[in-house]
């Protein structure tokens, strides 16, 4: 989610107010950022549309009531996690097992190194270590994949992580503790000094 040039406090006071352009700006900026969080659970692409649409809907008939003082990035992605169970639970194409209160058992991570990042990343060898890195997490548990992706693509705390996830903070950091650390204990000795710089790389990717 990216608001270049723009003071978030003052975007969410002109949606709260009702401007049309506020809501453009919120929507182009997030559309995005939610679509893909979405993805990570089930691949219907047309029913993440149209809860991402119902989102924006309700935000905008609701937008008196809206607080004032929240986080953008995460007030939307508690709202739109919300909207999206809900529609699994109405939706008979998909079975008990695909509600997101239960997404420990579904979530997916994808690496794709975009132009810009090949551009910077041009070497064989750490194009390698970034696609080795994805295929660790993979096999890491789903809740462990969850956090990361949370916590270094959407740029969350670890408090709003764990209340979006609805589990403690310590147990939040226990789990992104032990999925670093078992990562690191995967990945071939020769990355480990850049293992940071691969970690945030790649999530970034996802």
């Amino acid at each position: 989610m990216k608001l270049t040039g723009v003071n978030e406090e003052t975007l969410w006071n002109n949606v709260i107010a009702g401007d049309q352009q506020a809501f453009r700006v919120l929507y182009e900026a997030s559309a995005d950022m939610l679509y893909a969080y979405a993805l990570r659970y089930f691949p219907d692409k047309e029913m993440i549309m149209d809860s991402i649409h119902d989102l924006f809907t309700d935000l905008y008939l609701q937008r008196s009531n809206l607080a004032r003082q929240v986080n953008i990035r995460f007030y939307l992605l508690v709202s739109f996690r919300r909207k999206l169970n809900a529609s699994l639970k109405k939706n008979a194409r998909f079975s008990l097992q695909a509600d997101m209160t239960r997404a420990e058992s579904y979530f997916q991570l994808t690496f794709e190194a975009n132009d810009a990042q090949s551009r910077i990343i041009a070497e064989e060898e750490q194009q390698g270590a970034l696609r080795r890195l994805a295929a660790e997490m993979n096999k890491l548990p789903a809740r462990q994949k969850e956090i990361l992706y949370l916590k270094y693509n959407c740029e969350l705390s670890y408090e709003e992580v764990a209340q979006l996830m609805q589990i403690s903070v310590p147990t939040c950091r226990t789990l992104a503790y032990r999925a670093i650390r078992q990562l690191r204990q995967d990945m071939p000795v020769t990355t480990i000094p850049a293992f940071s710089m691969l970690l945030f790389t790649c999530l970034k990717n996802f």
